[in-house]
């Protein structure tokens, strides 16, 4: 994998980048729709290439571990081939899906041991473990096992996951051999920033391609967020892309550039579209809502995707309040569309010396908390 910064805003710490992988290019800063299960949920892989416009996208190494099997996958000529997706894709470790089982699993310095949410089935996951499913997976960018903690947790349980994830993540990179694939590293320390700032030292040290920030967007206020970010970017090397899990609002995307993160990921765009939400400049809008019943307006006047395109919000209302499959099928594609356009726009900002501008106008128009109504 290579990376090469292309430009940098002179106000913040955006930049744009270019990431070249075995299965093509990914311009950064970049949005990546996830595909839990070897599919983007009620979207098909031509809407993702077509109307999306999505470049790269993910992979979960827990759920694809669990059903159909790594080793299915691998026999089926890896996950490209298994899932027709030709373009670049990204597995995270299972380690985020484990440690979210609670009652289902039992941590030690070897790995957590756990219980299917299917069956009730009893697995284990390691490093090693997370290292041979990714690699027979295929992916074009893998993660390091690591160890999420709850977003309250104490000083102590945040010591003990850092000082656990970066052995984890040295073992990871010492059986790592696929050379088509690679290696992010990932940082840990929870809410503590002499946690989080060590954790970024230790995790630079051992050199990987790439650097993921994890454990954030875990159930703290934005702010903390954005503060722990800060507090680690002065650490984080300029040369890498760096990794931002589990964060796909609009406003977070805006402000993580900002700060210089490259890469973002998220299930909030179809798991809200699904459910008759969809995203807008001027926030969130509520289809279920009465108001919309006889709204002869797309979503948004000047969005290029193929709900807005084609149907009024009277329509799409009308599709979610019945529970058919193309409401959620039409929801899903305009959110993904939305932060991927925008992230398109963030590109050309910051290429045009323009993205502090384009951050003051967002929210100028931007409502976090509103109540889902017309506008």
């Amino acid at each position: 994998m290579e990376f090469n910064i292309i430009n940098s805003d002179k106000n913040t710490c955006a930049r744009t980048g270019l990431i070249k992988t075995a299965h093509g290019e990914i311009q950064t800063p970049i949005f990546m729709p996830v595909g839990t299960q070897a599919t983007v949920k009620a979207v098909t892989h031509e809407q993702l290439e077509n109307v999306i416009k999505a470049q790269i996208i993910l992979g979960n190494t827990y759920h694809l571990y669990l059903r159909p099997g790594h080793k299915l996958i691998e026999r089926m000529g890896g996950l490209h081939k298994f899932m027709s997706w030709n373009k670049p894709i990204l597995t995270d470790s299972g380690g985020f899906q484990v440690f979210s089982l609670s009652k289902l699993r039992k941590i030690s310095d070897e790995g957590v041991q756990f219980r299917s949410h299917l069956d009730g089935s009893l697995h284990f996951i390691g490093p090693d473990e997370s290292m041979e499913i990714q690699q027979s997976l295929g992916s074009d960018i893998a993660m390091v096992f690591d160890e999420c903690t709850a977003a309250d947790s104490d000083y102590q349980t945040a010591r003990k996951a850092l000082d656990r994830t970066i052995r984890w993540a040295e073992r990871c990179k010492e059986v790592h051999t696929r050379e088509d694939q690679a290696l992010f590293g990932i940082i840990q320390g929870n809410m503590y920033k002499d946690l989080r700032i060590e954790s970024t030292k230790r995790t630079v040290e051992m050199d990987f391609p790439g650097i993921a920030i994890g454990g954030l967007s875990v159930g703290e206020p934005k702010h903390v967020m954005y503060d722990m970010i800060e507090t680690i970017e002065p650490f984080m090397p300029k040369n890498k892309p760096r990794y931002l899990m589990g964060v796909g609002s609009p406003d977070c995307l805006v402000e993580g550039v900002a700060r210089g993160i490259d890469m973002f990921d998220c299930v909030l765009a179809t798991r809200i579209g699904r459910n008759g939400t969809v995203f807008t400049k001027h926030g969130r809008m509520i289809l279920r809502n009465q108001c919309f019943a006889e709204d002869p307006r797309p979503i948004e006047e000047d969005c290029d995707c193929y709900a807005c395109r084609n149907f009024s919000r009277a329509y799409l209302r009308h599709l979610v309040k019945t529970n058919e499959i193309f409401g959620a099928n039409l929801l899903s594609v305009h959110n993904l569309r939305f932060l991927v356009r925008m992230m398109e726009e963030i590109r050309q900002a910051i290429n045009d010396g323009t993205f502090t501008e384009y951050r003051e106008k967002f929210w100028e128009n931007y409502r976090i908390s509103d109540k889902g109504g017309a506008f």
